[in-house]
């Protein structure tokens, strides 16, 4: 079956999945995971695919996608044997700022970016039932992550996060 080739996708899942023309960028994997860098900037104009690198990147280490081999099957990462048993073994914190920009009001964008926020901590929460793992000022932290969370709380959030994970 020939591929389609298609504009606007943001998810290589999706890609993979629909047998979507794709460009094996797989080895930007490779690369970033040994170049140690703290802090990795991606500057590319509008509709080069950033989110669908950082989507590639999230679905090769989360745990969300254990055991779904099949979406680098093939790829130019999967020639290397080291990087099998990395996939789908990390826990990761993906934010996507692609729907906030759809407002021009600060408030509503606010409130979107705190709900990304949120979603991350609901989407591990089970930290909260882990022993000895954080102090109860972390906890009320924690607990105080919401859509409508203060500035101070959704300043810290995603750094204690982090430690956490």
């Amino acid at each position: 079956m020939a591929r389609i080739v298609g504009i606007g996708y943001q998810s290589y899942q999706e890609l993979i999945e629909n047998n979507i023309f794709y460009i094996d960028k797989t080895l930007f994997i490779k690369e970033w995971w040994e170049n140690f860098d703290k802090v990795t900037l991606i500057t590319r104009p509008r509709r080069f695919g950033k989110t669908l690198n950082i989507s590639m990147v999230e679905q090769f280490f989360s745990y969300d996608y254990a055991g779904r081999e099949d979406l680098f099957e093939g790829m130019k990462l999967w020639e290397d044997a080291k990087y099998h048993s990395m996939q789908g073994n990390f826990p990761v914190i993906s934010l996507s700022f692609a729907g906030v920009k759809e407002t021009k009001d600060f408030g509503e964008m606010r409130k979107m970016m705190c709900r990304l926020i949120y979603e991350q901590y609901n989407k591990y929460n089970f930290l909260l039932k882990a022993e000895g793992l954080m102090e109860e000022k972390e906890k009320e932290l924690f607990y105080a992550v919401s859509w409508e969370m203060p500035d101070h709380i959704a300043a810290m959030s995603l750094n204690m996060l982090s430690r956490l994970l």
